[in-house]
């Protein structure tokens, strides 16, 4: 159980929301909070997001963050984690994104769930999400983080969101009676060059598994996953960094093609 005070709490809150405010990165908040504090940093969060909710920004679904090995060595850390999807975060295919709202980018590949019935009640294995699922989309998203540096433990990446950026779903709907998640194969191009590739089964071992573990997570913390969702299951492989100009696009076997570019 986290010994974080209340006070400290909306003190990393406000640092993170001010350097959204202002798009300066903030030091990390390792001065407020152990680097492995887990049950604080999601009170962190969750103060965070409820600034932007203030605001009136609708949430629109979850993200799943640090889902393959590649990314949490990138990290610098062992274990998912999860954060909110907001409205003015969705783009669609072929999008220009300003960079401008934007501090750090970099830019991963996954498969995205569009949840067609609430996970809320009983097991939340695998074989109920598969049946919650009313489509799989090809996604980007482009995480981004207001840590200075991307210097950040695991406490500062779910306090801060997740590390949440924008994302980009893809045209092309598949159901998972036609479509075995695990067992995709991607590529991520910048400007043409390849720059990541993976699998389903770098996600977890399965997309799948990440879905379940999100569902259980977010029931335990008293807001389930809804119908009409958008889930963002994971990077399929490493994440890149995006510059200003960029295009980037991600190719997953059997979903097609995603892109967008930075202005």
């Amino acid at each position: 159980m986290s010994c974080v005070d209340e006070a400290t709490v909306a003190r990393a809150a406000r640092r993170l929301a001010e350097a959204t405010a202002t798009r300066r990165p903030c030091r990390p908040l390792r001065d407020l909070i152990d680097a492995d504090d887990a049950h604080g940093a999601y009170r962190i969060q969750k103060q965070f997001n409820a600034l932007r909710v203030a605001t009136g920004t609708a949430v629109v679904g979850r993200k799943i963050g640090a889902t393959s090995e590649a990314v949490q060595r990138q990290l610098g850390v062992d274990q998912p984690d999860f954060g909110v999807l907001f409205s003015d975060m969705a783009f669609g295919h072929r999008a220009e994104i300003p960079m401008a709202r934007l501090l750090q980018p970099r830019a991963e590949a996954e498969i995205a769930f569009l949840l067609g019935a609430d996970l809320c009640d009983g097991p939340l294995d695998d074989a109920q999400c598969r049946r919650a699922v009313g489509a799989a989309v090809a996604a980007l998203e482009i995480v981004d983080s207001r840590i200075a540096g991307w210097d950040i433990s695991f406490a500062d990446t779910v306090a801060d969101n997740a590390s949440s950026g924008v994302f980009v779903l893809g045209e092309q709907h598949r159901t998972l009676d036609e479509l075995e998640p695990a067992e995709v194969a991607m590529r991520m191009e910048i400007d043409g060059e390849v720059v990541s590739t993976g699998t389903g089964a770098a996600c977890l071992g399965d997309p799948l598994h990440a879905l379940s573990w999100l569902a259980r997570t977010a029931r335990d913390f008293g807001d389930p996953l809804r119908a009409g969702q958008v889930i963002l299951s994971g990077a399929l492989g490493p994440m890149r960094p995006v510059h200003a100009g960029a295009v980037v696009d991600v190719h997953i076997h059997g979903l097609g093609h995603v892109s967008a570019s930075f202005s």
